[in-house]
């Protein structure tokens, strides 16, 4: 790219090929990338949201209507729609649901800030705008929002209901639902006063065959391995558990060494005495008082075999993730060096058993004083279903997880963005200057929640926004707890119809769905650099005449 001084010489700036977008161009088609991304998953939004089949270049079938499972198989180039899908990624982590939210609303402030745009509105004042209207939206939900305790386990569940509404779960909602709160429950620690609750101490195993009904909580850990060696016992009453990162293996020196035997005798010595030390790594697990064995890594033949003669229940090759979680629900103490296992270390559980489920067998460790890990083992009929049964319950997991950690819910339903809309245009006849404007788009773009609701049921969109906003001006404490009913046009109290979700999902979909906007708003220079052609070998395909790929000319 060259720029003229007058009429002197052109001065090359940028790279001969590299494309350049300024100003409005550079707006418009970055709001115009970030809009596609979130049009093709509005149609997942809701209860009656549509799912979607991704094929990916290996042939490999995902079918989900899950916005960020959805964004993550879609091979996106374009950097701003890259944005996009960000913010999805970042309402999965933080909340585990709210993802499509997050992404339309975002989309639907960047087309309400174009036409702000068109109209020769600042971007500046549009960001700052946008920025008041998140802070005072967070602040009305806030307000809106109904404390949950921890023993409130109705209300709970209801939140993990909502949460899997419109997946392919069925008619187990309810079942699945009530599993997530007790999961939920078994691994909450109190820290500081306040309750924690780390899902991932919740293992979650997948096994086809029978159906979602066969889906079961287990209190304590479920590890998909087996016995190392036939003898051994299938089941362990009472198990002292030893947990292990170390291998029950003859150790390789670190520097590469050569052992010269020339007497057949002191090759008998030698045999023996690597047996030896084989067999007092398993006295001295006997003599810690251990019967079962958790190995991080491989187990040698002998052992196994010493191991088995004593009736010592073993399995090796345990993800890390695995004995970490082990360790938690038996209250055993990961051990690093065999010399220092000492009794203090072993865990305890009333049953470690091998079972078989569906066609492999799984190591189930039940019966813990205080797991704070347990297991879930799903099944169902095929794969697809499995792996859609597994988000649903992600998604119910971490909802009531959040929910119990900050102790508020809110109505779902479109309810509380509708509720949204009419309190920020208020706000916004109370602020002077051009961020008025901004804030009323906010308003405005709120509306895609419902508005989307109602479109994937059926209904017509418009008549269902104009019922729901008349029904919120109404009078009485309930009137902002009104929301789409995806059976008919006439709104309904949310509250009543159960459906409810953690306060934390609306308020991080507006923040996210805010920030990204107001970063892409604040871009006004695209600059592209051209991709550079791949190298082909010299004199081989792809190779310009007269010299190397990607360089003519030059020899």
């Amino acid at each position: 790219m060259a720029y003229s001084m007058g009429q002197g010489q052109p001065i090359i700036v940028l790279k001969e090929g590299t494309e350049r977008s300024k100003d409005k161009e550079a707006a418009s088609n970055n709001i115009a990338a970030a809009r596609a991304v979130a049009d093709s998953v509005r149609s997942t939004l809701g209860p009656k949201g549509m799912d979607k089949m991704l094929v990916d270049s290996m042939g490999d079938v995902v079918i989900t209507n899950d916005g960020v499972t959805i964004l993550k198989e879609i091979d996106v180039q374009h950097p701003a729609a890259k944005m996009i899908v960000e913010i999805a990624k970042t309402q999965d982590n933080e909340c585990g649901d709210g993802t499509t939210t997050s992404v339309i609303v975002a989309g639907e402030l960047l087309k309400k800030a174009q036409s702000l745009i068109d109209q020769n509105v600042h971007p500046t004042i549009i960001v700052n705008g946008f920025r008041m209207a998140a802070a005072e939206a967070v602040r009305i939900l806030d307000s809106m929002a109904l404390t949950v305790t921890s023993k409130d386990d109705e209300t709970l569940k209801k939140i993990a209901r909502t949460a899997m509404t419109g997946k392919s779960v069925g008619g187990q909602k309810d079942y699945l639902a009530n599993l997530a709160v007790d999961a939920v429950r078994a691994v909450s620690e109190k820290r500081d006063g306040k309750l924690f609750i780390d899902v991932d101490n919740i293992k979650v195993e997948k096994r086809i065959g029978g159906s979602i009904l066969d889906t079961q909580m287990i209190q304590g850990i479920v590890v998909d391995k087996e016995r190392v060696h036939p003898r051994m016992p299938r089941i362990v009453k009472d198990a002292k558990i030893a947990v292990l990162s170390v291998a029950l293996e003859i150790k390789k020196t670190e520097v590469e060494a050569k052992i010269q035997i020339s007497d057949p005798s002191a090759m008998q010595k030698f045999l023996d005495e690597e047996e030896a030390t084989l067999k007092k790594k398993v006295e001295k697990i006997k003599s810690a008082g251990a019967n079962v064995v958790f190995c991080q890594k491989g187990i040698d033949d002998l052992v196994q075999h010493y191991l088995a003669k004593e009736g010592i229940f073993a399995s090796r090759r345990l993800k890390e993730s695995d004995i970490e979680k082990i360790a938690k629900a038996t209250g055993a103490n990961i051990v690093g060096n065999l010399d220092q296992l000492e009794s203090k270390d072993l865990g305890t559980a009333a049953t470690v058993e091998e079972k078989k489920v569906g066609d492999e067998n799984m190591t189930f460790v039940t019966g813990c004083k205080n797991p704070k890990a347990v297991s879930i083992v799903i099944r169902g009929g095929t794969e697809h279903v499995i792996d859609e049964v597994e988000r649903s319950l992600h998604d119910a997991l971490r909802v009531v997880g959040i929910t119990l950690e900050d102790g508020k819910a809110i109505p779902g339903g479109g309810s509380p963005e509708i509720e949204l809309a009419l309190r920020l245009e208020d706000y916004a006849a109370s602020i002077g200057g051009r961020e008025q404007l901004a804030i009323e788009v906010f308003a405005h773009a709120m509306e895609i929640v419902p508005w989307t609701l109602a479109e994937n049921a059926g209904l017509d969109a418009m008549d269902v926004i104009i019922r729901l906003k008349s029904a919120h001006e109404g009078k009485g404490a309930e009137a902002k707890y009104f929301g789409v009913d995806l059976n008919s046009v006439e709104p309904k109290n949310m509250l009543k119809e159960d459906v409810i979700e953690p306060l934390r999902v609306k308020t991080q979909a507006v923040k996210s769905a805010t920030e990204v906007a107001n970063m892409i708003l604040r871009i006004d220079d695209v600059i592209a650099s051209r991709k550079s052609a791949p190298m082909g070998p010299p004199g081989g395909e792809g190779c310009p005449p007269g010299g190397m790929g990607g360089m003519p000319g030059m020899m």
